[in-house]
């Protein structure tokens, strides 16, 4: 606008020079046009300068929006997913779908520390060959992306700046992402993707990785804490053995399954004299031995239970008493031998065994074993009695004697849901599982 009339100047000067008369007036508008021309042509170049400028800043907002959308919708979906999970595994298994979505054309792996936190495991895998990567590092303090708690990325297996754990690999070099993945603040695995050399991802997979590994180590991490205050709500902080209120919970689903039940009350004899003479925490050692010993001794499917001070609670679904009380008997003798091992001061156990009715609840139960374990205790204690439906002792004879000495192989115990194996010295182990 400030152009247009200074134009008017030399314009006139032009046509004073070129017309006179008449043709003044055609002459000025045919100057005018020519002195116009490369001005529109100028200002055209200008404003398609400024139109290409705004178009393209204009379609780099647009796809950041629609980066920074479709980052808002992995991340909504999976934290919906994941908050479905009940477990680690269906976590895991989230996992190696979002591999397969994120990096459909690269193998990617995740990599967890053990509760040790000294090993990396391989938890989950994708990859296009089913192949995985296979990260040589076998600890989060030898992994650079763990150590630094930073994401790594590595155009060349072979440059200088490499990880190590890079090179040597089957398939020659490669190139590297590696995302750190955190539980509670604590760096403890990696997210390890790879690919042909200098293939380097595109921003939006890197912050999807990095979104997963976010929102992955939050809810592994808040199983866990759940799983361990389930573990401390459900056990006595002591032994390790169930508490009532679990106990009872789980003796319930047991006896669905089973028409058989058999509940033994177990007392450490003279306790009270063993804590005096020797001190508490010497009888925090004996009852946390009794406790292994009594664990190791019942089949995976028994449960235990501390029922208060030196008291213990065990029910056997599918066991009949007597044999019951053939195992207990067995107990007796190898929890000499591990006081011995252990060098804690010598003490007896006593046991009140019954087999329980159907329509019995496990108060009645309790308390029908709690009076066998009266009687053993009134009888001299460090022995197994058991009650019939009746409240009466069985006899000893018509309780199956202990297993010899020396016993090679394995036996069935009468009455008892699974094999039965011991060892010259005497261990016996019931059931399918591993009893020392």
């Amino acid at each position: 606008m400030g152009v247009i009339p200074a134009l008017c100047v030399p314009v006139l000067l032009l046509t004073v020079v070129t017309a006179a008369g008449a043709a003044r007036y055609p002459v000025a508008a045919g100057w005018m046009f020519v002195v116009l021309l490369p001005v529109c042509y100028v200002c055209y170049l200008i404003n398609n300068g400024q139109q290409t400028r705004s178009d393209s800043l204009v379609s780099s907002l647009t796809r950041q929006q629609e980066v920074q959308v479709h980052r808002q919708e992995f991340g909504r979906r999976l934290a919906n997913a994941l908050d479905m999970a009940e477990g680690e595994a269906e976590v895991i298994d989230v996992v190696e779908r979002s591999f397969s979505s994120t990096l459909p054309g690269s193998p990617v792996e995740l990599l967890l520390a053990d509760n040790s936190h000294a090993h990396l495991l391989r938890m989950a895998t994708a990859s296009p060959t089913g192949i995985p990567p296979r990260c040589g590092v076998d600890s989060p303090d030898r992994c650079p992306a763990a150590r630094r708690a930073q994401v790594q990325q590595f155009d060349d297996s072979e440059d200088l700046d490499a990880c190590p754990k890079l090179r040597g690999r089957p398939e020659g070099a490669i190139s590297a992402l590696c995302v750190p993945v955190s539980i509670m603040g604590r760096t403890v695995g990696v997210i390890h993707a790879t690919g042909q050399p200098h293939a380097s991802l595109a921003d939006d997979k890197v912050a999807d990785l990095g979104t997963l590994a976010s929102l992955a180590g939050a809810r592994i991490g808040l199983l866990r804490v759940m799983a361990e205050t389930q573990l401390q709500a459900a056990t006595d902080s002591l032994t390790g053995l169930l508490n009532r209120r679990s106990f009872e919970q789980k003796v319930s689903a047991a006896r669905a399954g089973t028409a058989v039940l058999s509940v033994a009350m177990a007392d450490l004899d003279h306790f009270k004299a063993l804590n005096d003479t020797y001190g508490h925490e010497t009888g925090d050692r004996a009852l946390r031995l009794f406790a292994q010993v009594l664990t190791a001794s019942v089949r995976a499917q028994d449960l235990v239970c501390r029922h208060g001070g030196e008291e213990f609670v065990v029910a056997l679904p599918g066991c009949a008493a007597t044999s019951a009380a053939q195992i207990l008997d067995a107990l007796r003798a190898r929890l000499d031998a591990a006081i011995t091992v252990a060098g804690t001061p010598a003490f007896t156990v006593s046991f009140g065994v019954i087999e329980g009715a159907e329509t019995e609840d496990l108060p009645t139960l309790i308390a029908r074993a709690d009076a066998a374990l009266f009687q053993a205790k009134r009888e001299g204690r460090n022995r197994v009695v058991v009650h019939d439906p009746a409240g009466e002792a069985i006899p000893q004879t018509a309780v199956p004697s202990m297993l010899p000495a020396r016993v090679f192989g394995q036996e069935r115990v009468p009455g008892v849901e699974g094999p039965i194996a011991g060892d010259a010295q005497g261990s016996v182990s019931v059931g399918g599982g591993d009893k020392a």
